[in-house]
């Protein structure tokens, strides 16, 4: 409801400095550690898409940079993968992402940037960088596309790319004087600007001719296409699509084929579960997808874990190949030999690379370290190339030779210059047995340093989803607080994912429930582990899900001090209709509001129904125009908790939709916590109310 220029670690010529361990363990002796920084933030950077040429000699990836104003953009580099010499694609005033190779690895497809009456598009270059010709302008929408795929995919022989772009929609202008809403889905996701309604585009499929630049559309009408793979034979185009009879309001994704010679689309499934992600075998005979089993899945977030399935090109004999993994499975890549594929799955926190023969059975561990697998990419005899964000770093780039388990290198130091000599938090995997007797995974980043011998505050952070969890991976506002002396608590309560299915369905119904239960049992734990926490000096937040068990753990208990809820729901019911996706609360709930008595669970699980017993002096954070969870979620709980004479402000970010994006907001955003829980932990404690204070507790 879930990144630096690489000219600080390269030579004028390009070539970067070989040896990033080396050189991240040979900072100068004399040189004092000192903590991480809210304002550290803008020169961290971080790995994104990265795609290995066929013959695996170079890598060409994109580099998250956040050292401008507004949101975060991306760059698109070239590594040859022997001698470590770089080559950027554009000028370091354009943005590019989505490198793709051609098949013969003699080109590389991007989104990037023209001439000025070019603009923004497809583009090819050479291997080497050089030549970048401007291919078809792209248009965007701002409809939810949740867990789409390759905005593009090559012919086999070279010659042409599929890729999607927009196109007007039937409905009237949604930006019209008086606006008039026709659709169901009629707001958009994390809108920027002052868009906040659903643009009501189309995303088609378009193939361009590489010599003569001549585009063709191949599919229309009112729905929407993605996640692309042209086929071996070069005759048809896989595609993802949700064609029921009402997509606006039931989410199912099934799989499709388009044929490029003559337009004619077929539908290879009809399935009442979601298909995600499909990828040609390398012989054209079979069909590898993430897909899920159960009859309604949400467009927001999935209870079911993903799995890995294969089907005939004809759609025919589809079987789940994935089953002996109890986790959440990611997208498949299939080996160039087709013997197997490749997925990444999330594991207690960490998120690991596997491969499993294409016939099925246990799939066997190709890449796997504390901390998480991004963007990956697999060549011939298992090289593979992937984003990997460890405790002390943001995504760096590795690259890892052979089948044997492992980590491989790192071949990027991308935050060396910022990250040298900070002393970071130590990061440590717990696991406790919460109130019910079900183990829940917890990670406590301690103080930089070490705790020593005094008392230190720790912020409890709360991941959303709820279908996500928290690991060891690098998080910087987390190491900015350990700077400071302060502890942070991630738990994975049940509905998290990375524990296997059944701690997932847990939250089944019972959503400010067990899972707040389990956040409170993990506080005890680690109270009780660890004397140095100091209990008198506790902060809680989240965002999203997260804020959501943020407003209502402080309707609960009072042991927090202060509070940081950020995109928080803090009624379940107005949330349901003021959503852009409102299926999803019928799948936590096994039922829609106006159904099976629902409407009277869900305000008993909504924080606001509560607000009297709410003690905790609590800073909202919110997107101007957030429409995954509306901001008058927050302003209900912010006038409220005032109406109730509760200390509580709110912080509206402009520009900003579900989250908090630009560089600048999410620096404000740490600064503003510090200073809230700074503020609180130094306050006179205040008289615990009696229990029998308090009814309608959990």
């Amino acid at each position: 409801m879930t990144n630096e220029s690489v000219a600080r670690r390269i030579v004028p010529q390009g070539i970067v400095l070989a040896g990033a361990l080396v050189l991240w363990a040979a900072a100068p002796a004399a040189r004092q550690p000192t903590p991480l920084k809210s304002a550290d933030m803008y020169s961290l950077k971080s790995i994104a898409d990265v795609q290995l040429s066929p013959d695996g000699g170079t890598i060409a990836y994109s580099i998250q940079n956040s050292d401008r104003p507004g949101r975060p953009y991306s760059q698109v580099w070239l590594m040859n993968a022997a001698t470590g010499q770089t080559k950027r694609l554009g000028d370091d005033r354009e943005a590019a992402s989505g490198p793709r190779w051609s098949p013969d690895g003699k080109r590389v497809a991007f989104f990037g940037r023209g001439t000025e009456s070019e603009g923004s598009g497809l583009m090819v270059a050479n291997a080497d960088g050089s030549n970048a010709v401007f291919l078809a302008p792209v248009t965007s929408t701002n409809h939810p596309l949740p867990s789409s795929g390759d905005r593009l995919a090559w012919s086999p022989d070279g010659a042409r790319l599929a890729f999607v772009s927009a196109t007007p929609g039937p409905e009237a202008d949604a930006n019209g004087d008086p606006m008039v809403i026709t659709r169901y889905l009629y707001k958009p996701t994390a809108s920027e600007g002052l868009t906040r309604f659903n643009d009501n585009k189309r995303i088609h499929i378009f193939v361009v001719d590489i010599a003569t630049r001549q585009v063709e559309q191949l599919t229309q009408g009112d729905y929407y296409e993605h996640s692309l793979d042209w086929s071996p034979t070069s005759d048809e185009i896989l595609f993802v699509s949700n064609r029921g009879p009402d997509p606006d309001r039931f989410f199912n994704y099934d799989l499709f084929a388009v044929r490029a010679a003559d337009k004619k689309v077929r539908r290879l499934t009809d399935t009442k579960n979601a298909e995600y992600r499909p990828r040609w075998s390398p012989d054209g005979k079979q069909i590898a997808y993430q897909g899920t089993k159960r009859p309604l899945t949400s467009s927001e977030t999935t209870m079911e874990d993903t799995h890995i399935w294969l089907m005939d090109a004809s759609g025919q004999n589809r079987h789940e190949i994935g089953g002996e993994l109890d986790l959440r499975q990611g997208a498949p890549e299939w080996a160039p030999s087709g013997s197997a594929v490749y997925f990444t799955a999330q594991d207690r926190g960490n998120t690991a690379l596997y491969k499993l023969p294409a016939a099925g059975g246990k799939p066997a561990v190709l890449v796997r370290g504390v901390g998480s697998v991004g963007s990956w990419s697999v060549g011939a005899n298992d090289k593979a190339s992937f984003a990997f964000s460890s405790s002390t770093r943001p995504a760096e780039l590795y690259v890892k030779e052979g089948a044997a388990a492992g980590l491989g290198k790192p071949v990027t130091s991308l935050n060396e210059q910022v990250l040298a000599g900070k002393q970071l938090g130590e990061i440590e995997e717990m696991t406790f047995v919460s109130f019910d007797g079900t183990p829940i995974g917890v990670y406590l980043t301690k103080p930089a340093g070490g705790p020593g011998s005094g008392k230190h505050p720790m912020i409890v952070m709360i991941h959303g989803g709820p279908h996500g969890a928290q690991g060891p991976a690098f998080n910087a506002k987390a190491q900015v607080y350990a700077g400071l002396g302060w502890a942070t608590l991630m738990v994975n309560y049940r509905g998290s994912t990375g524990y296997g299915q059944k701690l997932t369905d847990a939250i089944f119904k019972d959503q400010d429930g067990g899972e707040a239960k389990d956040i409170l049992a993990g506080v005890d734990a680690a109270i009780v582990k660890y004397p140095w926490i100091d209990v008198n000096r506790l902060g809680v937040e989240g965002g999203s899900y997260g804020g959501q068990l943020t407003n209502w753990l402080i309707t609960q208990t009072d042991r927090f001090k202060a509070a940081v809820p950020a995109a928080s729901i803090a009624n379940l019911v107005s949330f349901n209709y003021m959503s852009y996706y409102h299926d999803y609360l019928a799948v936590e709930f096994g039922a829609f509001p106006h159904e099976k008595g629902l409407m009277d669970l869900l305000w008993e699980r909504s924080a606001l129904r509560y607000v009297h017993q709410v003690k905790t002096p609590t800073m909202f954070v919110h997107g101007e125009n957030d429409n995954d969870v509306p901001i008058a979620e927050a302003e209900q709980f912010y006038i409220a908790l005032r109406d109730v004479g509760v200390e509580a402000i709110m912080v509206r970010y402009p520009r900003e939709g579900h989250g908090v994006r630009e560089t600048k907001h999410v620096v404000d955003v740490t600064d503003r916590s510090i200073a809230w829980y700074s503020k609180h932990f130094d306050a006179p404690a205040k008289t615990r109310p009696s229990e029998s204070d308090k009814p309608g507790r959990h």
